[in-house]
């Protein structure tokens, strides 16, 4: 339906959880409560992320990124509770359908049916100021493509995702409709231009596309991909 939904969860045994005064009874399931409904989008929504806002979106600690049939990324702020539409990000001809933050929400990667991944830099609201031509609040920090790898995959690309911190070595995982999980790697290049390099590639990973990779939380040496093939798949990654 085009929206984005944010919800709020009330776990039990945490304020305002289920039986949260009472100590006994109830089913032992938490309840939600849908605290925001955002319109902006302009055809489906595929995928939503929350980010670091660093101080430099709203006055909330996240910002929420979505990707859309409508070849855009938006980027939504808390102001005094309400959410709004801070940024348009225009970068792909085609659905974006993944957007992930790096750890520290300083880069964001996009993933797209153009076949390209975006790169995606923050830039604060001071620094905002080397671009005349920026879009948006003074205030609000400002979200540019700082790079793009056009062939980063020969089909659609449904999941990028980045390294965690803890991994050291920054790589980013992707997957797509060409059965494919690529990882890519950072070669030099500037934090406005960076340069990346294919590290490795799985071809036939599944047996159908690749619908989401995901590195582990804490070990940058494994990775998990899900695919058309109903299966997920664990695996050993060797810098």
């Amino acid at each position: 339906d085009k929206s984005v939904w944010i919800w709020e969860s009330f776990l039990p045994g945490t304020v305002g959880g289920v039986d949260y005064d009472a100590g006994a009874g109830g089913d032992g399931d938490g309840e939600f409560e849908c605290i925001a409904v955002l319109h902006g989008h302009e055809g489906d929504v595929k995928f939503c992320e929350f980010a670091p806002s660093n101080g430099q979106w709203g006055d909330g600690d996240d910002i929420l990124l979505s990707a859309s049939y409508d070849d855009t990324i938006k980027c939504w702020a808390e102001d005094a509770g309400d959410w709004y539409c801070a940024a348009t990000l225009k970068a792909h001809t085609s659905t974006v359908w993944s957007v992930a933050a790096a750890p520290g929400g300083v880069r964001m990667v996009s993933g797209s049916a153009d076949c390209s991944l975006g790169i995606w830099k923050c830039y604060t609201s001071a620094e905002k100021k080397r671009f005349p031509d920026a879009e948006g609040s003074k205030s609000n920090g400002l979200w540019k493509c700082v790079g793009q790898l056009p062939t980063a995959h020969e089909l659609a690309i449904y999941s990028g995702h980045c390294a965690p911190s803890r991994a050291g070595h920054g790589r980013i995982a992707s997957g797509g409709a060409d059965d494919c999980i690529n990882i890519y790697r950072e070669i030099g290049g500037t934090s406005d231009a960076p340069l990346f390099s294919l590290d490795t590639s799985v071809e036939g990973a599944h047996q159908g596309d690749v619908n989401c990779v995901r590195w582990h939380p804490r070990d940058g040496s494994i990775l998990a991909s899900t695919g058309d093939d109903g299966t997920v798949r664990i695996w050993r990654y060797k810098v």
